[in-house]
């Protein structure tokens, strides 16, 4: 599986203008004819102006368009970052999953909100993870701050998920947790990580830390970008991962009876 990691520089509260930049993005991804295109957290708005249900794309509507018509046009798979999602009265951090024909596979909102600054307030909380196949290979998607949470991970890995997808906005104050993080949920759940940051300014003026990565199951990292905008190439050797499952037993040698004892 070929993956295309789309580091966007994006632009707070200018959606017009950051949709051109991911065809443009796309357009030069696509020059590699990667199977999947993996773009970052609120790559329309930013992370994120206020109030957000102002900006906030309205069911998704537009966003969803833009993603099929890259799918549908370049005939790939779409893992599409997040956007900010007005349902109602409330907003979703959400995330859309589209196949090679453009046709929607899996919708996830994000689980944990990163209460530090304030998001909690703002976004709705999603109740669910989520997986999804592409080209017959099941994935899983965590965003941001679910990385910091070990159970989402390993709750996704313990369904036979062999790539786990991570839209992220990740500030550079942060960025020695970004790239350890994301390396050891790759090695403790066995699985490829593919990682995608934002590059530029958030919405708290803070620098994004860009580095995204793609990291096999061993904890390698197979390829990572700088600190501004890029695209990001990787192929994962999905059968590598059969072969890291064999070596180490992880999940044999695992001891459920005693994690259930663990308080909430």
């Amino acid at each position: 599986m070929k993956v295309a990691v789309l580091q966007m520089q994006v632009t707070l509260g200018a959606p017009e203008k950051n949709t051109a930049a991911l065809y443009r993005l796309a357009a030069q991804a696509m020059k590699a004819r990667p199977d999947v295109l993996l773009l970052p957290e609120l790559w329309r708005l930013g992370f994120y102006p206020k109030p957000v249900l102002s900006y906030a794309d309205a069911d998704g509507q537009e966003t969803r368009q833009a993603l099929a018509a890259i799918a549908q046009k370049y005939q790939v798979n779409v893992v599409g970052g997040t956007v900010a999602n007005a349902i109602g009265d409330k907003v979703f951090n959400t995330s859309y999953i589209f196949d090679r024909n453009g046709r929607m596979l899996a919708t996830y909102h994000k689980t944990h909100l990163f209460s530090p600054s304030g998001e909690h307030e703002d976004f709705t909380a999603g109740d669910n993870l989520v997986t999804f196949t592409l080209d017959g290979v099941k994935c899983g998607i965590l965003v941001c701050y679910d990385i910091r949470f070990p159970e989402a991970a390993r709750k996704l890995a313990l369904e036979d998920t062999q790539v786990l997808f991570l839209p992220a906005a990740w500030p550079l104050k942060r960025l020695i947790h970004w790239q350890t993080l994301i390396r050891a949920r790759a090695i403790e759940n066995q699985v490829f990580v593919v990682a995608c940051n934002e590059a530029g300014i958030d919405g708290s003026e803070e620098q994004l830390a860009g580095h995204s990565a793609i990291i096999d199951p061993w904890g390698e990292i197979l390829a990572e970008a700088g600190e501004d905008e890029e695209i990001l190439q990787g192929n994962l050797r999905l059968p590598i991962q059969a072969q890291i499952k064999e070596t180490m037993d992880i999940f044999g040698d695992r001891r459920p009876e005693l994690y259930k004892k663990t308080p909430n």
